[in-house]
């Protein structure tokens, strides 16, 4: 379990973050274990790169993320769309 993490949820921080080798930059919005036994993180990207090529609503599984940054940054949350209880997590640490 990362504290960082949770914290930066609690305090609406913006993550920067590697990804399978690409910067990404999320709003953290629920962080726990997810239904396949991984750490996760359900994150609603604003910048950075994007396999799709989109912006918005991404499940991350941290376990591929290196250099964690909290950032400074606040952002006004939750994002439309956001659902407390994520269905995709079995076990929830922290969520907006």
């Amino acid at each position: 379990m990362n504290r960082e993490i949770i914290e930066a949820i609690e305090n609406q921080n913006v993550i920067e973050f590697t990804y399978e080798g690409e910067t990404r930059i999320v709003e953290p919005h629920c962080y726990g274990l997810t239904t396949k036994g991984n750490e996760g993180l359900r994150a609603f990207q604003t910048g950075g790169y994007s396999s799709s090529g989109s912006m918005g609503w991404k499940m991350y599984d941290l376990g591929k993320a290196d250099d964690i940054e909290i950032s400074d940054e606040t952002f006004n949350g939750p994002r439309p769309g956001y659902n407390q209880g994520d269905k995709g997590m079995s076990k929830i640490y922290a969520e907006l």
